[in-house]
């Protein structure tokens, strides 16, 4: 019976009561719609990436998402719209964009997973989301079980964010999203990439070049999948960045990593007669209001915890390149990374008052 520990890339969780793999798009419909009438617990997943299943297993019907396949919809002299099926990985999705010279999602380069899951976490890596390329989604929904185009601009993107984790239940079969042409990236948005790429930030270089780069930084942190890095048996970042106020952020220590997410309005010069008009009509952001992403590697390093920490008698550890990944170093069990995550939680919630936030989908599991 296959389990979880090999579906996944942790390697860890038990069997599912039922287990179903799909081949094309009609397979998993039909699967998944087969999993709602009985009124069984049910899951849809993909690469396993981003998900951590108890060592009992499911109890339901696990259905594992194998459609594959990448079609040009649509195009004009700017720009290229893509098909892709939800079972494709996503790296070679990026992959095929870079070999034609497309860009848009060259930054997300590494990120393990089918292309399905990248809309409803909206994932996200140096300067880079899905938000930025994204059109629609091919969605089956829970409510009516039809198969409809969902535009982008009604799924709720934001960070780590869609309107499918805020509770719409259902299905993506496929994404379409609109690529640039040209052969040069977006402008470099994240300062590690551009210290990696000796640009500055706001530059464009071939996308082929910001990938390799990309891919070079993801590795040094145990990021990219690879049978030769024991630090890559993880789930990816295990935590999310938390979003604070900006008066609670200037409570912690000056040295922790902070960036704004509401860039403070300009300075504006007006004539005298319309300045109490203005103020009117655009009230003064305060610093309760806007708001700041921290890093949760910082918070975690600070709080006392090291790379390659584990707790006693456990598999599970910190990895040895980057601390917000969890790492099976070996025969871990889904208890063992879950308890190590939940002592993450707490040294930092007693150091900093950050409750750290999951990011891979917890099932059987609690923090």
């Amino acid at each position: 019976m296959t389990t979880f520990s090999e579906l996944t890339t942790t390697r860890v969780g038990g069997a599912a009561r039922l287990m179903v793999e799909t081949t094309d798009a009609d397979s998993l419909v039909a699967a998944v719609r087969d999993a709602w009438e009985s009124g069984e617990p049910w899951l849809v997943f993909g690469g396993g990436s981003n998900l951590l299943v108890a060592d009992d297993g499911f109890d339901g019907t696990a259905v594992h998402v194998g459609n594959r396949g990448i079609q040009q919809i649509g195009s004009d002299d700017a720009s290229v719209t893509l098909r892709v099926q939800a079972g494709e990985p996503w790296d070679a999705l990026v992959a095929f964009s870079v070999e034609n010279g497309l860009a848009g999602i060259e930054a997300l380069s590494g990120i393990p997973g089918a292309s399905g899951a990248a809309p409803i976490q909206n994932i996200g890596a140096y300067g880079q989301e899905v938000a930025d390329t994204l059109e629609a989604i091919d969605y089956l929904d829970y409510l009516s079980g039809e198969l409809t185009r969902i535009p982008a601009s009604e799924l709720e993107l934001g960070y780590r964010m869609s309107a499918m984790k805020k509770g719409r239940q259902g299905v993506v079969v496929a994404i379409e999203l609109r690529l640039g042409r040209g052969g040069l990236s977006e402008p470099i948005g994240y300062a590690q990439l551009a210290s990696a790429l000796s640009v500055s930030l706001g530059e464009r270089r071939p996308v082929a070049e910001v990938r390799e780069a990309v891919l070079r930084l993801r590795a040094s942190k145990g990021m990219v999948l690879s049978d030769a890095d024991p630090d890559s048996v993880s789930t990816g970042s295990f935590f999310t960045n938390p979003i604070v106020g900006e008066r609670f952020a200037a409570s912690l220590p000056a040295t922790a990593p902070r960036w704004s997410l509401e860039p403070e309005l300009p300075d504006r010069v007006v004539p005298l007669e319309q300045s109490a008009l203005l103020d009117e009509a655009r009230p003064l952001a305060t610093a309760a209001d806007r708001q700041v992403k921290l890093s949760a590697a910082w918070l975690i390093e600070n709080s006392g915890i090291r790379r390659g920490f584990s707790l006693p008698g456990a598999r599970a550890a910190i990895s040895s390149k980057h601390t917000l990944a969890l790492v099976n170093t070996g025969g871990a069990t889904a208890a063992q990374v879950a308890e190590l995550a939940r002592f993450v939680q707490s040294r930092v919630l007693n150091e900093f008052g950050v409750l750290l936030q999951p990011e891979p989908v917890l099932v059987g599991l609690e923090l």
